[in-house]
């Protein structure tokens, strides 16, 4: 068996053979602190004792302290060597870095939890895991507890966090496994292991769901503010359903009315990679969204090419607007800006960007839209999701946008105390 530096294998007097650890002769000259040692005729007890307790202090005398500095590489076949194959592996790199951000909490979560005998769950070596062993460790980590300011002991679930952590784990072991198949066990411990999104009884936690009153205000205060793409891109979040990672990392300028198509708009859902044409208007040629085209009309003479949504505000830091979202696919500054307006607005704080896409929604349900508009819109397959495909079609579109549109202006005037025949709110939403 392979012995680590300095590390020696010697007959003894009994006929048996037992380790010893001898540092070089030049070190013994130079008073080097670490003395050589006999080891005993255990070679993992030995080898133990040798790479991580007197070989790193051996180095940190040769170097004058700078190995301490540097982080000790994980030892082969553990969970924390597991994590660094799912990081060096390119599947790592093609995820965004939210979710990037996300796996290294959950994947840090799990490695970093002290088990019962002192030592973490990343130093255990990953042919020893279990089912058992997996179930008790997210056990541990579903509930953490502190002490309040009185002293008391409080307990509380953290069930989102710990979930997420089973993930990450389960994607890493996978990666892991297609990438070193001799060394990582073809069964994954943290696969079906049964995860409940929420604990028996709890309510459901909705996202916050604006209205269209608050959508104008927002608009307003965010064009009061100079954020005039943000003030765009809620009103399509609103109009047409989407994500903004879409909005703001994909949607391009391109896809706006191009050439080959000028009455619609290509749309692109990330989440799912459907692909579809939106018509912006009616079979008689009346516009679908037109206050919303008359801002993209404006926005397409301003930008030549790639990404719609930029940062057009005049106190920004780069002389050339640049798009919201980052390299990295980050959208925290955006989401702070959000958060920014929002308050500027007077609206509710726990309102976000996400909250007008679900009041898209919600008015597409108000409006009496079908299961199948409201998937045509949203690009659901399922109706659990907004369990049966419905076919999408443009007369679906023309008809969920038209129906949204008769019921925002027949909430408008019922708000003003005037409620006018149905007949003319159509025809009047025709001609705006």
């Amino acid at each position: 068996m392979k012995l680590p530096r300095y590390c020696r294998l010697k007959s003894l007097k009994n006929g048996r053979r037992g380790y010893f650890f001898e540092p070089p002769t030049w070190a013994r000259n130079e008073d080097c602190p670490v003395t050589a040692e006999a080891l005993g005729e255990d070679y993992a007890t030995a080898l133990n004792r040798t790479k991580n307790i007197l070989l790193p202090a051996f180095d940190s005398w040769r170097s004058g302290g700078l190995t301490d500095m540097v982080p000790a590489s994980p030892v082969p076949g553990t969970f924390d060597w597991l994590v660094g194959v799912f990081k060096a592996n390119h599947r790592w790199r093609e995820i965004d870095f939210k979710t990037q951000r996300l796996y290294d909490q959950g994947l840090a979560l799990f490695a970093n939890h002290e088990l019962n005998d002192g030592s973490r769950a990343g130093s255990k070596q990953i042919a020893d895991f279990s089912k058992a062993f997996v179930d008790a460790v997210y056990a541990n980590l579903l509930v953490v507890q502190y002490k309040d300011a009185d002293g008391n002991i409080v307990k509380r679930e953290r069930r989102r966090f710990a979930n997420a952590a089973m993930t990450a784990c389960r994607r890493a072991w996978f990666v892991g496994q297609r990438a070193q198949e001799t060394k990582v066990p073809a069964i994954n411990p943290f696969s079906r292991m049964g995860l409940k999104s929420r604990a028996p009884g709890q309510a459901v936690r909705e996202t916050p769901t604006a209205t269209w009153e608050e959508l104008v205000a927002f608009r307003q205060a965010a064009k009061r503010l100079g954020y005039h793409s943000i003030a765009t891109a809620a009103l399509l979040t609103w109009e047409w359903l989407q994500r903004e990672e879409h909005i703001f990392g994909v949607f391009e300028i391109e896809h706006y009315r191009p050439k080959e198509r000028p009455n619609s708009v290509r749309i692109m859902h990330p989440k799912n990679g459907e692909e579809a044409w939106w018509p912006l208007v009616d079979e008689n040629s009346v516009l679908l969204f037109p206050e919303l085209m008359a801002e993209l009309d404006a926005l397409k003479d301003s930008v030549a090419s790639g990404l719609a949504f930029r940062r057009d505000h005049a106190h920004r830091r780069s002389p050339t607007p640049l798009p919201w979202i980052t390299e990295r696919k980050d959208l925290r500054y955006l989401r702070h800006v959000v958060k920014k307006i929002i308050i500027a607005a007077g609206l509710r704080n726990e309102l976000s960007f996400t909250s007008f896409r679900h009041g898209g929604f919600t008015e597409g349900a108000d409006s009496d839209l079908t299961d199948a508009e409201l998937r045509a819109a949203g690009r659901h397959r399922s109706r659990l999701q907004l369990p049966t495909y419905a076919k999408r079609t443009r007369k679906q579109l023309i008809v969920a946008a038209k129906k949204r549109r008769e019921e925002r202006a027949r909430t408008t005037l019922l708000s003003e105390g005037v409620l006018a025949p149905h007949s003319s709110i159509v025809s009047s939403n025709r001609h705006a």
